[in-house]
């Protein structure tokens, strides 16, 4: 038997110096080392062996055993390698070829006005909250000197899911949570940006848009501070040639309130189609915090005052950009969303 287990050996070690492939080299393992190969055979006749013998057999099995495994370890870790170098050969890349270009997205228009207008009020001190598009009336009305009952509540088409629950027609919500918020009534300076939804049923005007609104409340806060802050806003955002107008109008939130009209940019004042010949264009609308606000929310009105303003997203950015249509700022379409990339880089 030992000559059969030398000779068994010798061949192996013959077929794995010849095996020229990983699947080849496979093939000598299982037929020599596998559970029907050679070897195992061996160990199993090992029976009809004398108890002398089987103990010098066994060893030398094994010892055969070990001596193949290392021997095809070693051969398959060069085909290995020798396979991996093929495959690097075959694929090489040629680095000085040109890159192709990768089509990459863009930011969407609304997006870059929002992060726009929330880091030019951050600069200015502001802070930039937010809340629930599912607002309660409390919030979206009373507190903000708009109680059951009242006429302007017709303003504003409302959805309401419940008697109580609505979707809110105005960022103002906002600013009624952040003033009960503050449990000290310290100043704010806030801006406040997000989704509006109101049940518009014409063609010309979207359910949903967005608005962004700002409130300042401290001590000593008049009309020239509202000026003041609505100028860097409007000139930051449109071009410093641009001019403000404010025209006395009303709002249930504050008193006085004005509509703010901005210098028309395209014909730079003269009249045009865009500002329908008059020179000026509606932006935003504003005025000073109402006393009944500030006192449902917990300030006093004899010792604080403040303003608030606000606009929508959409029109600003229809203005910024040169939109002419509101439906392509909610349409998705690639040909569109494309004009804007890297368009304030």
């Amino acid at each position: 038997m030992k000559e059969q287990i030398e000779q068994i050996k010798n061949l192996a070690k013959e077929e794995i110096e010849k095996a020229e492939s990983l699947q080849a080299l496979d093939e000598v393992r299982v037929k020599a080392l596998g559970k029907k190969g050679e070897l195992t055979a061996l160990l199993r006749g090992m029976g009809a062996l004398s108890p002398e013998e089987r103990p010098i057999i066994g060893e030398l099995v094994n010892k055969v055993r070990d001596e193949l495994e290392s021997l095809i370890t070693n051969k398959e870790q060069a085909l290995q390698l020798m396979e991996l170098n093929k495959k690097l050969e075959s694929e090489k890349i040629d680095l000085t070829l040109p890159s192709s270009k990768i089509v990459r997205g863009s930011k969407h228009p609304i997006n870059r006005i929002i992060e726009e207008l929330e880091d030019l009020f951050v600069s200015m001190g502001y802070d930039v909250v937010d809340g629930p598009e599912l607002e309660t009336d409390e919030y979206c009305f009373e507190r903000l000197n708009l109680p059951k009952g009242h006429p302007a509540r017709d303003m504003q088409d409302t959805f309401y899911i419940t008697t109580e629950y609505l979707l809110r027609t105005q960022t103002s919500s906002v600013q009624a949570r952040t003033m009960m918020a503050n449990k000290e009534k310290t100043p704010i300076r806030v801006v406040c940006p997000g989704k509006t939804y109101r049940r518009d049923d014409d063609a010309t005007h979207s359910h949903q848009f967005g608005q962004i609104e700002g409130l300042v409340i401290d001590e000593g806060i008049s009309l020239a501070h509202l000026k003041g802050t609505l100028e860097v806003f409007v000139k930051h955002m449109l071009g410093e040639d641009s001019k403000l107008r404010f025209r006395p109008s009303y709002f249930p939130f504050t008193e006085p309130s004005y509509e703010v009209d901005v210098s028309c940019f395209k014909c730079g004042g003269k009249g045009c189609n865009l500002c329908k010949q008059t020179g000026w264009i509606e932006i935003l609308g504003s005025g000073m915090v109402h006393p009944n606000v500030l006192k449902m929310n917990g300030y006093d009105p004899e010792k604080y005052s403040g303003f608030a303003f606000g606009t929508g997203l959409d029109r600003l950015a229809m203005f910024k950009y040169g939109i002419t249509d509101i439906r392509l700022i909610y349409a998705n379409d690639v040909r569109f969303l494309n004009q804007f990339d890297r368009k304030d880089d």
